[in-house]
């Protein structure tokens, strides 16, 4: 079992831990969903939260029926989506500058480790200003399986060149949290949407409302290991 007191390394999710997509995507799909002439409700989007879109597409087509137009939906909600972050941009999450800084000057590895696709999330740092601030960027695209199976992290640990069990992952998904826990991380929980499932609560070492309350309430036992 890991320990927060043997932390060497910090691996952030990018949707809805880093930066604030997920309400995009879900603006994007309702919008193409209203378009196509069905309803995407606020409840089912919030369900697709931290799945990649491969097993996202699935779930699409089980809500909408067998007739579904997969790839109408596809095209409609890229155009919906970029037209949103062109007017709107893409806001990055309260308390993640402060969590930048201080593993910065703690001389602490990090990386960012996404379930996107590499030309999704590159786009998507771009649009919020950051892209330069990893020098490390795991995608789904690196690794045969995404989230919820543990390779995206142990990924992360073989780059950092870090013991897994001495990462720190900051998650904000259930199946973050179950990915962070298969790969043997010892994971924060800083949900982004509601309601909570109890399953991942469980399954995670610590449970913090926002990255900036994670930090406050994490980094002297951090200081300590270093």
């Amino acid at each position: 079992m890991p320990r927060l007191s043997d932390i060497s390394a910090v691996i952030f999710d990018m949707d809805g831990l880093v930066l604030d997509t997920e309400t995009t995507y879900f603006v994007a799909w309702q919008q193409a969903a209203s378009a196509m002439g069905y309803v995407l409700s606020d409840s089912f989007c919030l369900s697709l939260s931290g799945l990649h879109y491969k097993d996202i597409e699935p779930k699409l087509m089980a809500w909408f029926g067998a007739d579904f137009d997969l790839q109408e939906f596809n095209q409609l909600s890229g155009i919906f989506w970029r037209k949103h972050v062109n007017t709107y941009g893409i806001n990055i999450k309260q308390g993640f500058t402060q969590w930048l800084e201080f593993i910065v000057q703690q001389q602490m590895p990090y990386c960012l480790a996404t379930n996107s696709r590499a030309i999704n999330a590159y786009e998507c740092l771009e649009l919020a200003g950051i892209k330069d601030l990893f020098s490390i960027i795991i995608t789904r695209d690196d690794v045969q399986h995404g989230k919820p199976a543990p390779d995206i992290f142990l990924k992360a640990a073989e780059l950092l060149q870090v013991s897994i069990n001495q990462c720190l992952v900051l998650e904000d998904s259930h199946a973050g949290i179950v990915a962070a826990s298969r790969a043997g991380a010892f994971s924060v929980f800083v949900p982004s949407t509601e309601p909570i499932d109890p399953l991942t609560v469980d399954l995670c070492d610590v449970m913090m409302v926002d990255l900036a309350h994670a930090l406050i309430n994490l980094e002297s036992l951090i200081l300590r290991r270093l």
